[in-house]
């Protein structure tokens, strides 16, 4: 995966990983990388770092569809190789918010776009996560019919 490091948006998100040990810096680094984008990539990347920051799962939602939406209309391909990733938190937010339809449809998305990723550790860990959404939703879906 190629993201460029120089794009202020993308180093202030690393520097917010970097100290996610501290929520509330991590959480004004993020935000600052909100205000700073300057396109659809930029606030992909921007939202989906949010989303990992919000106190409430509703608000998760909220910031996980804004990040594919954003994603979604990179008309380059930049975010290509993230999409199956982040259709892949929104299906995850979506089932702990129990709304099991809408999580399936985007773990469907996020199985479609996981052909994007090179076969490395990163695709390896993505297709891990669709595994463990999809065991939650099957389980889900099995006790409650």
């Amino acid at each position: 995966m190629t993201i460029d490091p120089r794009n202020p948006v993308v180093a202030l998100c690393a520097a917010g990983m970097a100290i996610e040990g501290d929520a509330v810096a991590a959480m004004a680094l993020f935000e600052q990388a909100w205000a700073a984008r300057t396109d659809d990539y930029d606030a992909s990347i921007a939202a989906h770092f949010l989303a990992r920051h919000q106190a409430t799962t509703e608000q998760r939602v909220h910031w996980n569809a804004l990040a594919v939406a954003h994603a979604e209309a990179v008309p380059d391909g930049r975010a290509d190789e993230f999409m199956a990733s982040l259709y892949l938190n929104l299906a995850d937010t979506l089932s702990t918010a129990g709304d099991h339809a809408s999580a399936q449809e985007a773990l469907a998305k996020a199985v479609a776009r996981v052909s994007a990723l090179p076969d490395t550790g990163y695709r390896s860990f993505v297709e891990r996560g669709i595994v463990g959404v999809r065991e939650r939703l099957t389980t889900r879906s099995d006790s409650s019919g």
